[in-house]
């Protein structure tokens, strides 16, 4: 089933280089010798505290929080180095020592000394101000090394302005707090460091993140190219199918758009070229699938666990109302995926480079047991973190099936130290943001953003969904997408339920897809850079070639905030179904129009009228969707009228 490609092997050697190149989480130090031995035994320490304490009962909330975050601290200071040009890629210095220690002493004085803090009333002394001021030291310097300056910078501003937003005149303006009551806010408390967000990461998260790591360690990446391959290698256009399918199977297991993007991309890309699609489309297409992957249930983005905790809902309806939306994304990157293939006559594969389906399945299609085990214990209502350990128990039982996907002892240790290592990046994100969060707490900030927006926006509720998307592409550009989320859903998604009574789960949503979105957006549109690279295009024409292609997935959120049955809010069936449906019509009329292609070329009047049917489909109400449905009809009969037409004077010319 493993095929050696060289076109893969030779991209392979530039990947690490430009994942450093434009995502802070993959600058890393590689170790070998004792140190790697090291850090493997702390990784692999850390999954296991992670497992033990889901399976025999979570330790109380801030103190499995604060044993988190010292294994985090302890692998960053290890595995990033200070400076990515001048520090030492090869062992950690004195000054990363020092910092570990730094690192470890707060969180773990807090694990120990909070039942002793509590029975005090909360009151703290000398001794915890400080331990607590170089908490809050060490984890910016964490978040620097991980995350880069973007999520940092802001979450120094937030803590700036706590400090000295008392000296602002105006609405802006607050009480002053004294560093004692900032440092008991932000870090003995859950309302800052150690809130909901580090809360999930500590629970959920991690172990989604380990059960990715266990999947790939069962050559799960291997299988998906394959089955991809199997199911649309063969049709119009079909390696770009292909890395839509791989890609977007991947990615709502792994739910990261960059690493996503040059995993799959490296053997997607490079397929796509060879096969007639231009560099930069090629680049585009797979940095779109890749960022679907963070919308794609069962899994998605980090972002949706915190989504279920701030909502209070179970995650099996976060993953149910995701489906419709995530399927009309895709279904838009494929719609204008198969219209290119056809305007220029791509072709699919060769039959000998495809593999044959029943093949496919019949070696490797055992893997896909976990993600059964997963999605049916998660709609049973079984907790994430229960679903989550016996998804990766089940994907170890799975390995054992065939002899080429079996995990043994050492895959199961490599297993549990990537967990360990990919869960780093989320983690000290999820903390860091606690100081955003912790500032909208103790100040009035969220309520004076959310009135300066509603007053921008004179009430309106459209123009207040594009003020906030605006924000959240812009936030996205600097802040991963669960930060961000985080950020904007503490500030907007308020607004748009107790101003406008939108549904909370669809407010929560919208917010999302932009800052998964915004993993495409230029400026900053890391998945699209990281594909270019591997396509060898130029960054900026793969983001806007990217964003053309996930056009639809800009409008959907739109949709399902005033037509929330898109959800599957409420029990009317027929109204869900017409939904479903004029929305497939919509998305598939904004290919044609984007294209300029149907069954021929659209002339002027088709293209504009295809427009028009989308947007009509796309507004919720009876009148439209008749109105839409009508428009796409007359150019589907005038386009094939026209393809008979031309094809029976092409018939008569050859007679």
């Amino acid at each position: 089933m493993e095929k050696t490609n060289p076109v893969q092997q030779e991209e392979q050697v530039d990947i690490q280089k430009l994942l450093e190149e434009v995502d802070h989480e993959s600058r890393f130090r590689k170790y070998v010798g004792p140190m790697a031995f090291i850090v493997a035994a702390i990784a692999i320490g850390m999954s296991m505290f992670q497992l033990y304490t889901s399976g025999f009962g979570l330790l109380e909330s801030i103190r499995q929080r604060s044993m988190h975050l010292s294994f985090l601290l302890v692998l960053v200071f290890l595995l990033y180095p200070a400076r990515m040009k001048t520090s030492n890629r090869n062992m950690p210095t004195l000054i990363d020592f020092v910092w570990v220690i730094l690192g470890l002493i707060p969180p773990l004085y807090l694990f120990f000394t909070i039942e002793e803090i509590q029975f005090n009333g909360g009151i703290l002394g000398e001794t915890d101000y400080i331990v607590g001021a170089i908490g809050i030291i060490v984890l910016f310097e964490a978040s620097r090394r991980v995350l880069g300056m973007g999520l940092t910078t802001v979450a120094f501003v937030f803590m700036l302005y706590t400090l000295l937003g008392h000296y602002i005149q105006g609405s802006l303006g607050h009480r002053q707090f004294s560093f004692e009551t900032i440092i008991e806010h932000f870090y003995f408390s859950t309302e800052g460091i150690f809130g909901v967000p580090l809360g999930v990461s500590a629970t959920y998260i991690f172990l989604f993140v380990l059960f990715g790591a266990f999947l790939q360690e069962t050559k799960m990446t291997n299988f998906i190219n394959d089955l991809a391959l199997s199911i649309a290698g063969r049709t119009p256009g079909g390696p770009a199918k292909v890395a839509v399918i791989a890609s977007g199977f991947m990615g709502m297991i792994t739910g990261s758009s960059v690493a996503n993007a040059a995993s799959i991309g490296s053997f997607t890309i490079p397929l796509m070229k060879k096969y007639g699609y231009r560099s930069h489309f090629a680049g585009a297409v797979e940095a779109v699938a890749s960022t679907g992957g963070q919308i794609m249930p069962p899994i998605m983005g980090a972002a949706a666990f915190i989504m279920a905790e701030f909502l209070n809902i179970p995650y099996s309806r976060i993953m149910l109302a995701a489906i419709i939306p995530a399927l009309l994304y895709y279904l838009a990157c494929w719609v204008i995926i198969h219209l290119e293939a056809k305007k220029n006559g791509l072709k699919g594969l060769p039959a000998d480079e495809v593999p044959k389906f029943t093949q496919v399945l019949k070696e490797g299609g055992h893997l896909l047991l976990p993600i059964i085990v997963l999605i049916y214990l998660l709609v049973s209502g079984v907790t994430p973190l229960y679903s989550a350990a016996w998804a990766i128990v089940a994907a170890i039982v799975a390995s054992w099936f065939r002899k080429h996907t079996a995990i043994g002892w050492r895959g199961i240790l490599r297993a549990l130290e990537m967990g360990a290592r990919g869960a780093i990046s989320v983690g000290i994100a999820c903390a860091i943001v606690g100081i955003v969060v912790g500032t909208i707490s103790i100040s009035s900030l969220g309520l004076t953003v959310g009135n300066s927006i509603i007053g921008l926006a004179d009430g309106s509720l459209l123009m207040t969904m594009i003020l906030t998307m605006i924000t959240c592409l812009i936030m996205g550009m600097g802040v991963p997408t669960t930060p961000m989320y985080i950020i904007v859903a503490t500030v907007a998604a308020p607004i748009l339920v107790q101003n406008f009574g939108v549904l909370p789960l669809a407010a929560h949503l919208f917010v999302f897809y932009y800052g998964a979105l915004a993993e495409i957006t230029p400026p900053v549109a890391l998945a699209a850079f990281t594909a270019s690279g591997i396509a060898k295009a130029k960054p900026l024409q793969v983001a806007v070639t990217a964003c053309r292609l996930a056009l639809a997935g800009f409008i959907i959120p739109y949709f399902f905030v005033y037509s929330p049955v898109l959800l599957f809010e409420g029990n009317n069936y027929v109204e869900i179904i017409t939904a479903i449906v004029t929305s497939v019509l919509g998305v598939i009329a904004l290919g044609i129009g984007l294209q300029n292609w149907m069954f021929q070329q659209t002339n002027v009047i088709q293209r504009i009228a295809m427009f028009a049917a989308a947007i009509l489909l796309i507004i919720p109400g009876m009148m439209t969707d008749i109105a839409g449905a009508a428009l796409f009809l007359s150019v589907f009969i005038w386009q094939k009228l026209s393809q008979k037409k031309i094809s029976s004077a092409e018939h008569s010319s050859m007679a």
